[in-house]
């Protein structure tokens, strides 16, 4: 193994990283920036919600992008841009600036998030191993960073212009560096031609059976991100502290399943453990909205973490094997996927209105049986298959009979 590769997937896991701080450090000083600008609920939901559109349109046009140029420049411009535009939203004095800075941020990270899956794709089918779990995991572990980082700050009362800008400030040579460490893609194509009609192409259904598997995924992430603490302190009681618990424990369970996903995958193979990893995941969420305390639920959410935690890193994965060119097939695996977490919040708060919100949250038991239902009908990789080589045709993918 070179000292490249070594160098390659370091910087990979080190822009996974950088991108969960970044995210979660926006996540974390959320109320301060409704504080300084005086924001209603309504204006704090626009903000959030022009981010996330800013990144599904970005992951839309990745198609075309990654088959012109590919993941390598695609994160040499994004994951920096990434971190200016988190000072930009940092440093806006008004709502309409913070609105264009936010919705900015989402498009630069919407590039970032398909550019560095197909990079760790790349990565992947270097080693001849999977690896796409343990990228996954430097999100976990940035995203924790960003929340001890972000009570620190607030502890300290530093105002949220400092503390994203110094975020960003230290993030940004960060970024630089991981994308000096990128590998080339293994098939771009050359200047234009070609290149438009290969993003054109139609992907293989496998990709979109991916992304459906991703999108019910997400949700479930979502759906703990921006409902458990309400849960927690509305329906079951906990004080606002406990219920602030939920997410972390959440995120924790993911990193632990995360870290060890790949060996569990090269020992199982992809479609036996996403059918395992949906059931649990319905298993576990059911324990959450049955449990007659705060604490138990709480104790629940560090499973569900882990039960869900390798299911959309593995889609991806897979995505960016059925294709020779992994990027533009990540791309529209990833958009479907995030569509889950847009459309997550909304559906549960209509369900929340018109029954309840623990019936609201049933919803994720139901994705929960849909990814096992659907990663059924999955090809049988081996359990140590892995994306074709870079100059292997797409049919000639290892699978089991």
């Amino acid at each position: 193994m070179t000292r490249d590769l070594r160098t390659a997937r370091t910087g990979a896991v080190l822009t996974f990283v950088l991108a969960g701080l970044l995210c979660g450090s926006m996540t974390v000083r959320i109320p301060a920036l409704s504080d300084k600008l005086g924001l209603s609920e309504a204006s704090v939901g626009a903000t959030l919600l022009v981010w996330g559109l800013g990144a599904l349109v970005t992951m839309q046009s990745m198609r075309v992008v990654m088959a012109r140029v590919g993941s390598r420049s695609v994160l040499r411009v994004a994951a920096p841009l990434t971190a200016v535009t988190l000072a930009l939203l940092a440093l806006a004095p008004s709502f309409p600036l913070a609105l264009a800075a936010s919705a900015l941020f989402g498009m630069a990270f919407g590039a970032v998030d398909v550019a560095m899956n197909a990079q760790g794709s790349v990565v992947e089918r270097a080693y001849g191993r999977p690896l796409m779990n343990g990228m996954h995991a430097g999100w976990c572990a940035g995203a924790i960073s960003a929340g001890l980082l972000g009570a620190a700050a607030i502890a300290a009362g530093l105002p949220i212009t400092v503390h994203l800008t110094l975020v960003a400030l230290l993030a940004l040579p960060a970024t630089a560096f991981a994308g000096r460490t990128c590998l080339p893609d293994p098939v771009v194509s050359p200047g234009h031609d070609g290149a438009a009609p290969a993003a054109r192409r139609r992907m293989p259904p496998v990709v979109y059976l991916l992304g459906v598997i991703a999108f019910c995924a997400f949700m479930v992430e979502g759906t703990v991100a921006d409902w458990n603490g309400l849960y927690l302190r509305d329906v079951l009681g906990a004080t606002e502290a406990a219920a602030a618990l939920g997410y972390p424990i959440f995120e924790a369970g993911m990193l632990a399943g995360r870290l060890t996903g790949d060996r569990v995958r090269a020992r199982f193979g992809a479609r036996g453990m996403m059918v395992a990893s949906g059931l649990a995941t319905a298993a576990t969420f059911g324990v959450v909205l049955t449990a007659p305390t705060a604490l138990v639920a709480l104790s629940a959410m560090l499973f569900v973490g882990v039960a869900v935690a390798t299911v959309s890193p593995m889609a991806m994965s897979l995505a960016g094997g059925a294709t020779a060119d992994p990027g533009p097939a990540i791309a529209q695996t990833g958009a479907m996927g995030y569509a889950g977490l847009l459309l997550g919040p909304v559906l549960i708060g209509f369900l929340a209105d018109v029954a309840t919100l623990r019936a609201g949250l049933g919803i994720a038991v139901v994705l929960g049986v849909l990814i096992a239902a659907l990663a059924w009908f999955l090809p049988r990789f081996r359990a140590t298959a892995l994306p074709v080589p870079a100059r292997t045709a797409p049919r000639e993918l290892s699978m089991a009979a």
